[in-house]
């Protein structure tokens, strides 16, 4: 796959979650003007992205939803528990376009595809019908046509010339230009000013005093349009304003500019919204003001606006990409990305410079040069800062994870019923990648068996002088090298009497057989081993936590539970900080040493 298609599926997804997490905020908290900007940048970014490397479904859906964000943006689209529910399968479906472009770019089935379009339907009748959510929106259009002021007549190009005095001394003929104009189109209207004409006596008759209004029907674009009049171009004041219909795909080219240069001036170029000639203009009236004015310079993108060149909705658009661009720059320069094949490849080459230092270090050591071993032993201590410094490059913090279990638990909570809330601790607490990477399939079945099975409906906890809202903590912290994660739930516990009498039905303990609270709460980690009446679509068939155990050993981790009756119940999971790392059992076999894995030595 395309390395640059590769870099927008990450970032594509990674936007989505930031989305997901932007509206499970808005649905709880008061609405902000900033957030709701941050939402529509993320979605106006992915669209904008999916446009350049040709991915239409992509940028038609994603503009569905760019067009319900700037909606509520406006204040015209309330933000309510149905609009987020919608925003968030919308979220879903990107995702899964995107899922699909990320696997060879297959198509979406016929039933995907239809849920797709449901989706898009639903949201297109909030906004108040399909109408609003046209491939370009009209409502864009009416704004932009607007903002020309009461230049633009019909779908045309609009010129103003104004010749310059001297014009016919210089040999050229005004009305040549016009001629030459109706060979790229149709001059629809023309109007001559003669306002500057003087009195019959006071006229020279190789002076220019006329100006023209040209309305031109053309497809070409307006640098072919200005290029007509290449040769008295810096003997005339030439305007040309765009056809309304024109001024929308400005606004679409400069949402899919390439971001090779965050200059404004070029952007507008590269977009066909400006012209050289006219950024030169813009560019002498800005120093001009700012002699006038004590030598502050207006911002570029005002005096194109106040000149008329460019019209304010485009600025406004123009001025978005120009701060998306920067802040990516920005970014880029804070970070690098690297592969993780070339991080582990250097952690091995590290590991094997921890070895040939230690065998130089024993050399030094035995050959009794006190300089030598001092050298040495400088070198091992750097060694080791370089070792702990690779290591750390693999290392990343798990709130991220965390993060993802707020749509689930939102979910779960309305498929069971219950009013559940979820609390985030050590979210900045970092772990090996691979692990981040394989902890997350435990974690769910932990979660949603905790909502399942722990945390009791609102009229149970009632009755037991419990808040109604239950509550659900994810934590993480260091501990003795390692890391600890806990899935907290303040619901009923685990009831000993009744894992006890189903593991002794089971045959898994015999009866009689003397056991401590933690070993029978561990039983809930056999396999097939479940205490549920029914079976839901949740849990209940007794696969899972053993699974769940299995997973967490791969790891070379250890899961234990700690509950108390009516309080609620912790399972806490210990990992080492990294898998780079193995702690190993120093065996010697005559005259060789061998070192074998701490976990494949039993005691």
């Amino acid at each position: 796959m395309d390395q640059a298609l590769q870099t927008y599926i990450e970032e594509s997804r990674g936007l989505l979650e930031e989305m997901e997490g932007i509206l499970l905020r808005l649905e709880s908290e008061p609405q902000e003007e900033e957030t709701v900007n941050a939402m529509f940048r993320a979605a106006h970014t992915i669209k904008g992205s999916a446009g350049l490397f040709g991915l239409d479904a992509i940028v038609a859906f994603t503009h569905v939803v760019e067009n319900a964000l700037d909606e509520v943006r406006e204040g015209a689209l309330a933000v309510n528990g149905e609009l987020v529910e919608l925003l968030l399968k919308c979220c879903d479906h990107i995702g899964l376009l995107i899922t699909v472009v990320a696997e060879a770019g297959e198509t979406l089935d016929a039933e995907q595809a239809a849920a797709g379009e449901a989706i898009a339907a639903a949201l297109r009748s909030l906004l108040g019908g399909a109408a609003a959510a046209d491939a370009m929106p009209a409502v864009h259009e009416a704004r932009l046509a607007a903002s020309g002021g009461g230049l633009l007549e019909g779908d045309y190009w609009h010129l103003s010339l104004v010749f310059g005095r001297e014009v016919l001394k210089n040999g050229m003929d005004p009305i040549s230009f016009i001629r030459y104009l109706s060979t790229i189109g149709d001059i629809v209207s023309l109007r001559i000013d003669d306002s500057e004409l003087p009195e019959l006596n006071a006229i020279d008759p190789e002076s220019c005093y006329l100006s023209f209004s040209i309305e031109f029907k053309s497809e070409a674009d307006k640098k072919t349009i200005e290029d007509v009049f290449e040769f008295v171009r810096e003997d005339c004041k030439l305007r040309i304003f765009p056809p309304p219909s024109h001024l929308a795909a400005f606004v679409d080219r400069l949402e899919h500019a390439s971001g090779n240069t965050d200059m404004l001036g070029q952007l507008l170029i590269e977009a066909g919204i400006l012209t050289g000639h006219e950024l030169e203009d813009a560019l002498a009236a800005q120093e001009s003001m700012a002699a006038a004015g004590g030598g502050a310079k207006p911002p570029i993108g005002e005096v194109l606006v106040n000149e008329g060149v460019v019209q304010k909705e485009v600025m406004d658009v123009a001025l978005e990409k120009q701060r998306q661009i920067r802040d990516h720059k920005a970014q880029e320069a804070k970070f690098i990305r690297v592969s993780a094949e070339k991080l582990d490849e250097l952690i091995n080459l590290v590991g094997e410079l921890v070895i040939a230092g230690a065998g130089a270090s024993l050399l030094a050591q035995r050959s009794g040069d006190a300089a030598l071993h001092e050298s040495t032993s400088v070198v091992s201590g750097l060694v080791e800062e370089i070792r702990d410094g690779a290591l750390k490059l693999r290392m990343v913090e798990i709130g991220e994870t965390f993060n993802r279990f707020q749509r689930v638990v939102r979910d779960v909570s309305k498929e069971l019923g219950k009013d559940i809330g979820l609390e985030i601790g050590g979210a900045e607490t970092e772990l090996d990648k691979t692990v981040v990477e394989k902890i997350g399939d435990p974690l769910m079945h932990l979660v949603r068996n905790a909502m399942d099975h722990g945390i009791e409906p609102a009229a149970a906890r009632a009755a037991a002088g419990k808040p109604a809202k239950g509550s659900l903590r994810l934590n993480a912290y260091h501990d003795s090298g390692s890391i600890v994660i806990e899935v907290a739930d303040d619901g009923g516990g685990l009831k000993k009497e009744r894992i006890l009498k189903k593991a002794i039905e089971r045959g898994i303990v015999s009866p009689g057989q003397s056991l401590s609270d933690n070993e029978i709460y561990n039983l809930v980690f056999e396999a097939g081993f479940s205490t549920a009446d029914q079976v839901t679509n949740l849990s209940g068939r007794g696969v899972g936590m053993d699974v769940v155990k299995r997973n967490i050993q791969a790891l070379r981790g250890s899961v234990d539970i700690e509950s108390a009756e009516g309080r609620g119940t912790t399972v806490r999971i210990r990992l080492p900080l990294t898998l780079a790392i193995i702690d190993g059992f120093l065996v010697g076999v005559g005259k060789s040493a061998f070192v074998v894995p701490l976990d494949m030595v039993l005691e």
